[in-house]
């Protein structure tokens, strides 16, 4: 079993799927399985990039049809 330390309480953490400390509360900052979980935490820079591209492509879908 993997040990997680809590970033805000410094105690242990041994559930592997906690996204939040049993302790205190608080965020423990780990990304979960899924994809919206993990680029919640990712670089901004990517979340911006495939915004802005999602945008753009739709822009160029809209004026093909």
């Amino acid at each position: 079993m993997s040990e997680y330390i809590c970033p805000n309480c410094n105690n242990p953490i041994y559930d592997e799927d906690a996204i939040l400390c049993h302790f205190c509360g608080d965020s423990l900052q780990r990304a979960g399985k899924g994809f919206i979980s993990r680029i919640k935490y990712a670089n901004n820079r990517v979340v911006w990039f495939f915004l802005v591209f999602f945008v753009l492509l739709c822009f160029v879908l809209l004026f093909i049809r």
